[in-house]
């Protein structure tokens, strides 16, 4: 009954459109069909070009994930599982939105909001690999891909601590291996289509 309820909430609560909804009110725009489809900050900055909009958007996301992992957390102390799998829901279904055809956003915001809590280490050191890959390159979809690649290598690399400043502490570093690396890949795969447009864009600034 806990893995039903905490899939459930998860996967609900992560499934709220926010983007969609917000720039549908405020400007009467379908954004899954503006810009480049995607249901999230960034392509709302891009639609609206409207701060307040793009913030709102980002505070909701963050607050999803957040959610998500605070209730199952309370329902069920102690137990790293179910916060785990209700953020793992709750990515899912933001980044593969059942009320907007499947289409979504890319999981960053809502999954920082659960990682926040339940590992913020995995969140820090995606955070400052993604201004370091940022740096190099100056591409917000180029630090996005690649500190969510790396990000798992760090996990690997350094999972005592991740486990030990993980709340609740999982069972095994394998249990919290592979939720993160589900969770990463989820992203990963939002990620595809700004990483081919990158590495197009790449092609043709050394063929010039």
């Amino acid at each position: 009954m806990e893995y039903l309820f905490s899939s459930i909430f998860g996967y609900l609560l992560g499934s709220i459109p926010t983007a969609y909804l917000l720039v549908k009110k405020a400007r009467g725009i379908d954004i899954t069909k503006k810009g480049s489809g995607n249901v999230g900050a960034y392509n709302s900055l891009d639609v609206t070009r409207s701060k307040w909009i793009v913030l709102s958007v980002l505070i909701i996301d963050f607050l999803k994930g957040l959610g998500s992992v605070i209730i199952p957390t309370l329902l069920f102390p102690g137990q790293f599982i179910y916060p785990a799998i209700a953020l793992l829901f709750a990515v899912f279904s933001h980044c593969f939105n059942p009320w907007i055809q499947f289409k979504g956003g890319r999981g960053l915001a809502t999954a920082a909001g659960g990682a926040l809590l339940i590992s913020p280490v995995l969140l820090l050191s995606w955070c400052i690999l993604w201004v370091l890959f940022y740096l190099m390159r100056k591409d917000i979809s180029f630090a996005n891909i690649s500190s969510t690649i790396f990000s798992l290598v760090v996990a690997f690399g350094t999972s005592d601590i991740a486990i030990k400043y993980t709340y609740p502490q999982p069972d095994s570093l394998s249990t919290l291996i592979l939720v993160s690396s589900c969770i990463l890949i989820l992203i990963f795969i939002r990620h595809i289509e700004p990483l081919k447009e990158f590495l197009e864009d790449q092609k043709k600034i050394r063929k010039s």
